[in-house]
Parts: structure tokens; sequence; C-alpha cells
């Protein structure tokens, strides 16, 4: 019929097994994550138990999923996965690191006294601030979003008020909708003084003259003397003109107390080298219950014998795949941490910046011969413990640049170099950026000054015109 025809699709898809899937999930864990899922897998799979078996021996062996024959009677001790380690679990060190400031300011929230649309509308104008913690849209705009996109009902006087109650929130400065805002909130929670209210009357009324650093006008206009408006100014250049935190330090943007899931050693030799804290991994065995079932199934007619041992079956392999995926979960993060520790020896020798090479996930994967997205898992939610603090493992990869030699230095190099070309300046004079791209150049470094614009707001340091005292 030429109405009707028939056609043939071919499609090569690669399906991963159960195993690769557990090493995946696993492999992103950290330590203290890891184990809290060994638990929950041993409360998910009924077949597996970590109790001491009263009548186990010595004698007894790792079962074979060969020897699970449907139509076999399988005896007790068969069905006992042995893999307990050898090492009892040592007590850990844990180490306390920033809490995203998101999850603190919906925490401080559930101690206000607000309605549930007042709430919805509070969670909303959190969930609109950026990553310095500023609430870079106008009233109006985040009215209509909150119609159209929430479905929430109000108007510009209701969010000024639940605003203003975001913006009594920890830390100081949150919520505010430009840097004089975020200034001004700061200074409000400090305790009176004649330099806080005088720094709080140069906001308010000498905004303009004390960003371009018009010091005689705002002596004239307010009255202060050179001591009252240093003192003033004092104040002022301490604040945090960036109370969300910066994006260059996104991976500090964690809650919970963090278990190192490396630990850099170094031997007698001095030669370096880390090793990976003992967790408890429990003796894996089958609930003397469900060995019974089976027993009890010989009796049993044929049908209801398979049906116990495939059930068994199934869980015992759900366990062995768990078992095998923890153990390549480890194996795959040491392999890439010896890579890393290998690229950035000359670092971790020392634990100063300017030797922190160029690095990037491709640089690992080709080393360790593992995917670019397998080393980005590994490296994701790790953390490593040095003699000189503790590091995320994303802190150790960053992109290169040449310096004037035509040698590649790290980005981080660059940042260090920055930071003390504005720590040596004059502060009468700060330099401007097209200044910093010379004394970046005196030291040896090639940067363009969007380059110096950028590490330099990456670093919270603000413009030369900003950085001036008198």
């Amino acid at each position: 019929m030429a109405g009707l025809g028939q056609g043939l699709e071919l499609k090569q898809q690669q399906k991963l097994s159960p195993l690769q899937i557990q090493t995946i999930k696993l492999i992103e864990l950290p330590v203290q994550e890891l184990e809290q899922r060994i638990r929950a897998e041993l409360e998910q799979n009924p077949v597996l138990d970590d109790t001491p078996d009263p009548e186990s021996d010595e004698e007894r062996t790792e079962i074979s999923l060969d020897e699970l024959q449907e139509d076999d009677a399988i005896a007790p001790y068969k069905l006992r996965v042995n893999n307990r380690g050898k090492d009892p679990m040592p007590e850990y060190n844990t180490f306390s690191i920033h809490e995203s400031f998101t999850q603190s300011l919906r925490d401080q929230l559930g101690y206000c006294e607000l309605t549930p649309h007042e709430r919805d509308i509070a969670l909303f104008i959190i969930g609109s601030l950026d990553d310095d913690g500023y609430l870079r849209r106008d009233l109006p705009t985040l009215v209509d979003d909150l119609a159209f996109r929430a479905g929430i009902d109000t108007d510009e006087q209701e969010v000024e008020k639940i605003l203003g109650i975001v913006q009594t929130f920890d830390p100081p400065g949150i919520g505010a909708r430009d840097l004089r805002e975020c200034l001004l909130l700061q200074l409000r929670t400090q305790k009176s003084s004649e330099a806080v209210n005088n720094a709080e009357r140069i906001l308010e009324s000498c905004y303009t003259e004390f960003s371009n650093r018009h010091f005689d006008k705002i002596m004239s206009r307010l009255q202060l003397s050179p001591d009252a408006l240093k003192a003033a100014t004092a104040k002022i250049i301490r604040l945090n003109p960036a109370p969300g935190g910066q994006v260059d330090n996104a991976y500090e943007d964690r809650t919970q107390q963090i278990v190192p899931d490396i630990i850099l050693t170094e031997g007698e030799d001095g030669r370096l080298s880390f090793e990976m804290p003992r967790f408890n991994i429990p003796q894996l065995r089958v609930n003397r219950k469900y060995a019974d079932m089976l027993m009890d199934a010989q009796g049993a007619s044929q049908r209801a014998q398979k049906e116990a041992v495939t059930f068994v079956r199934q869980k015992l392999d759900a366990a062995k795949w768990f078992v095998e995926a923890v153990k390549q979960r480890n194996n795959t993060l040491q392999k890439t941490m010896q890579a890393i520790l290998d690229y950035q020896y000359e670092y971790f020798r020392i634990g100063d910046d300017t030797a922190l090479k160029p690095m990037v996930l491709k640089d690992i994967a080709e080393i360790t011969g593992f995917d670019i997205s397998t080393i980005s898992r590994v490296v994701s939610s790790k953390y490593i413990e040095t003699p000189f603090g503790i590091y995320p493992l994303k802190y150790f990869f960053s992109e290169g640049m040449e310096n004037s030699e035509g040698e590649e230095v790290s980005t981080r190099e660059l940042k260090k170099a920055l930071s003390e070309c504005i720590a040596e300046e004059d502060k009468r004079k700060p330099l401007t950026d097209e200044q910093l791209v010379d004394a970046m150049q005196q030291k040896g470094y090639k940067v363009a000054r969007r380059t110096i614009a950028k590490y330099r707001g990456q670093l919270g340091i603000p413009l030369a015109r900003w950085r001036k005292e008198l």
C-alpha cells in the first residue's frame, strides 16, 4: 500500500551497568557522606547485615554468585560476604568551613514572625540575591516577577517592608541594592560613636564626593576636621563591599563539618605522599532469617523455592555491586590524587601559591586515563589536609598565562603578585589599573588592564580611588 512504509532505524546506545552507575554515584561523595551511604544501603537491602554472625567461623569463604543455582539447596554459610577491612575506624579530625550565605539567610528567616505569604516573599527575595549578596533589581520588577513566576500577589510597599527584614540578617549589608546602601546597613549595626556617626553622614550626604575622594568638599559641607574625616574614612574602608562572598571563593559554599578525604604526609626521607583516612565498611552477611527462609523453601513447591532464591540473588547482586563500587571509588580517588600530587609536587612541598602550576581537568585526565567528567566528579567536594591548611581539590586547578620570559604561570600566582603590588603602593596615591599593568610588568608578568580589573574584583580589592587614604 502506498500509504504504508517500513523503515529500519539503527541506534547505538551505551548502557551503563549497575556497577558503573553505583561507582559514578559514589565517586562524587566525600568520605563522611560515603559512610552514610553505606549505612543507608544496609537499611535498604534487607539481606545485608553488619552484626556479627554468632555461628561464623574462620573457614567460611566468600560466596560466589555462580554457586546460587536456582534448583540447589543453599547452606546458610554460603551466603556470607566477607569484606571487613583489617583497620578499625580511626577518630577523624573535622574542620568547619563557611556556610552558604543563602542557606544561612533561610535559617535566619525561620526565627522571624511572618505569615506564610510574607515568608514566601522573603524566600523569593533571598533567592534573587546575587553572589555578592546584593539585590540588583528594582522593586517594580520584583513585584512583577513575584506575580508571574511565583504566583504571589503583592505590591512595592510590602516587598520593601520584607526586604527591610532581610536586610537585618547576618552578614550585615545583605540585601542592599547598591554599594552605598550596603555600607550604610553595615554601619547601622555598629556601636554608635563619633566616627561611626560621621561615616553615616558622609555616605548619606556626600557619597559622590567621597567616591571621588573630594575630601575638602566633605570637610566644608559637614564641618569636619581632618582628624574626624580620617577616623570616619577608616570606618568606611573597613566595611565589606561584598557581604555575600566572592564568586572566586565558591568552593567554601558548603554547610557541614568536613572530614578531609586525603591527608598529605612527609616521610622520613622528606618524600611527600598522601593517605586516605580509613573508614569502616561493615562486614556484610546475609541475615539469618533469609537463610532460614531458603532452607524452609526446600520443602515448598519448586516455584516458591525459585522465587526465594531469585530474591536473595538480586539482593546479593546489589550488595556485591555496591562493595565493588566502593573499591573502585577509592582506587579512582587514589590514582587521581597521585596525579595531582605529582603535577603540583613543588607546591605541596612549600605551600607557596607562586609554585602552583597551571592545571586543568584535562591534564589530570590524560595522566590517569580517566574521562574529564570522572576527574570532575573526583575533585568535587573532596578536601585535602596539608601542613599549611585544608584545601578543596578544586583549589589546585587554574588556568595559566605566560610571564615576560614566556613561562606559563598560574592565575593564583598572578593574583598573589597583584596583591603584593597593591600592598606596596603609596596609599595617598594608589595605583590605577593602568599603573598596575606596569607594576606587574616590572615583576615579570604580562597582564592586560582588563585582566587586572578582573583579578582585582575577584580579590575583593576596590578601585584606586577607594583605596586612597589621607
